[in-house]
This record gives C-alpha cells, sequence and structure tokens, in this order.
C-alpha cells in the first residue's frame, strides 16, 4: 500500500510499505480523509515527542475494511472515525482517571503508524460510528472538534463571559463556534491574516482585530477568558495582559516542546489570574460527534483545500498558504 513515511526531521517520502494485518483486538480502517494538524508541521519539522521513521495522520474517517478475531461489535464495511488517543490503563494517572496524562501515553498518529496510508490497524475500543449525516469528509474533523470539546470542559467558562480569542486557523474557528454557544456573551478574535478574520466574521465573531493596540482601547478593563488558538510564543507573551481580574487564560495552541516564554507571575497573582493547559482529548469523541450530528458545529465550511496523498508529501514541506484553512487529504 502507499504511505507517507516521515523519516527524519524534514524527511518525508511516498513509499510502498506492508499492508497492516489486524491483531485480535483492531482493526484495519481503509482511510477516507486524513487532516493535517499542526502536529504533523511539529513530527515533520523535528519538534515533537515522535520517533522515526513514522507515518503521521492522526485525524481521519474510513471504512472498516477488517477485523481481528475477538471483535464483535464492529462490522466490516462500517463509515467510522477514530480517537488515536493510545492509554496504557494501567500507570498511575490512568487509575486517576486522568488517561490523556498517561505516563505511557501514545497516539496513532504521533507515536505509532497513523493514518496518512491507505490503510491503518487500530484498536477496535478506539473506533467510533458516524451517524447516517455525518459525512466521511465531516468525520476527519471529529478529532480537532473532540480536543475542543475537552478544552470548554477545562475551561468551565461563566455564562456570559467576555472572550478574546488568539488564531482563525481551524482550530481557531472550533474554539469561536464552542465558546458561542457554550454561554459567551461576547467573542473577539484576533489574527494577522484579514481573510481568516472574514471566516470568523461569518462563524459569529463579535469584533476582529488585526492589532493588538486596539484591543486595550476596545476594552480596557480586561476580559474574562483569553485564549491562545497559535502556539505563538510572542502571541503567548502578549496575551496575559488582556485578561481581567479574576480571569482565565486557556492555552490550547501547542508551541514547540522546548519553547519558552516570560510572563509577569506578580501579575497572576496580583490579579487571581487562572492559566489552563489542555492536552489533546479525553473520551470527548462522542460529544464531538454530537455537535456534528445535530448541526450545532459547523465543520464543513473550515474545509478550504482537498488534496491527493501524493500531493501531501510537497505540501508538508512548504509553509502553509495563508489562504489555506483546513486542509484534507483525500487517500482513497
Amino acid at each position: 500500500m502507499k504511505a507517507a513515511v516521515i523519516e527524519g526531521p524534514g524527511k518525508i517520502q511516498l513509499k510502498d510499505v506492508p499492508r497492516p494485518v489486524p491483531k485480535k483486538d483492531e482493526v484495519v480502517i481503509k482511510v477516507a480523509f486524513c487532516g493535517i494538524c499542526g502536529t504533523d508541521y511539529r513530527i515533520f519539522n523535528g519538534e515533537y515527542i515522535s520517533p522515526y521513521p513514522l507515518i503521521p495522520g492522526h485525524e481521519f474517517s474510513g471504512i472498516i475494511d477488517e477485523k481481528g478475531e475477538n471483535v464483535t461489535d464492529l462490522e466490516v464495511g462500517e463509515k467510522v472515525c477514530v480517537d488515536p488517543s493510545l492509554y496504557c490503563g494501567t500507570c498511575y494517572f490512568c487509575r486517576q482517571n486522568y488517561e490523556n496524562m498517561c505516563e505511557n501515553w501514545g497516539a496513532i498518529g504521533d507515536t505509532t503508524n497513523g493514518a496518512f496510508a491507505e490503510y491503518v490497524a487500530v484498536p477496535a475500543k478506539n473506533v467510533y460510528r458516524l451517524p447516517e449525516n455525518v459525512s466521511l469528509e465531516e468525520g476527519a474533523l471529529v478529532e480537532p472538534l473532540a480536543c475542543v470539546v475537552y478544552a470548554m470542559k477545562r475551561l468551565k467558562m461563566e455564562y456570559g463571559s467576555r472572550v478574546l480569542l488568539f488564531g482563525s486557523g481551524p482550530m481557531g474557528l472550533l474554539l469561536l463556534q464552542a465558546l458561542k454557544r457554550g454561554g459567551a456573551s461576547e467573542v473577539v478574535v484576533v489574527d494577522i491574516e484579514e481573510k481568516k478574520l472574514e471566516y470568523a466574521r461569518k462563524m459569529g465573531a463579535n469584533r476582529i482585530f488585526t492589532d493588538v493596540k486596539e484591543i486595550k482601547n476596545y476594552n480596557p478593563k480586561g476580559f474574562d477568558v483569553v485564549v491562545d488558538a497559535t502556539g505563538n510564543l510572542t502571541v503567548i507573551e502578549t496575551m496575559f495582559q488582556f485578561v481581567g481580574p479574576k480571569g482565565k487564560v486557556l492555552q490550547f495552541g501547542c508551541a514547540p516542546k522546548d519553547s519558552k516564554v516570560s510572563i509577569n507571575p506578580f501579575d497572576i497573582y496580583h490579579k487571581d489570574i487562572i492559566y489552563i493547559g489542555t492536552m489533546a482529548l479525553q473520551y470527548t469523541f462522542n460529544q464531538a460527534i454530537n455537535f456534528l450530528k445535530f448541526g450545532e458545529i459547523n465543520v464543513r465550511d473550515i474545509v478550504t483545500k482537498i488534496i491527493t496523498l501524493e500531493e501531501f508529501v510537497e505540501y508538508i514541506k512548504i509553509k502553509k498558504p495563508a489562504d489555506d484553512l483546513k486542509v484534507l487529504v483525500k487517500v482513497n
């Protein structure tokens, strides 16, 4: 089968590799669509925890093609998506119900071979059926939406909060919708790309800004919630100045693993600021699927390009074009 293989930082090839065979508790998925995530870029650039060689791809949908002998509750031919999270279930944190903090944490496409391939073998327990009215294209967006659902659970936002959101890329636009549906009275979005901000406006942003200097004048008392959806170090350092007393800062964007920023700890102490991390997801696939099933979150309009697997190995080598939001790879 064909697969995109990252052989080391900055090195990727389309190769013929053996088709996976399911273990007793696994199924083999014929991959339909796989989303390109910021984490894939970090893996390609050597900025993540991934081993090499690796077939990346963790946001995907497909059709069950084969199943192991112990799999009885899934059938060949079913339309599915897959939670990439791999938890050991036995470490201290798993036994505390902190599975995303698993001491042996892994993920399909991050630490084991993923879905930028024609077929991928996955644990049957990680597979979720897609409703009839949710397409395979939408199914590839369940994983990022599940990360947003988990972030909202971590945030525990008070009803009526005023929110400042940095970043209107694909994850920012999903967060925008979730914040609006989660009780925000106002969501202000900041980005340097005006075209992306127009998407934010269409998806419910109350105000948009390209210049952070204007934000202080707009809301001098500060926001109840400030969210980073960029992972950009300059943004992360900057965002604390916009949170009001007793406000919350949500670190959603993933920065490079060895990065550092400078913040003022006195401000955090003096203003009673709560700084929240949110690592991937934790059993939030059902909620994400329901948001799509009942039409409460729009993922279709954030997909701006669909490319082939052959095109993917060249696409990831270049800086992502500013006009591209979510890019899907059509594998089969």
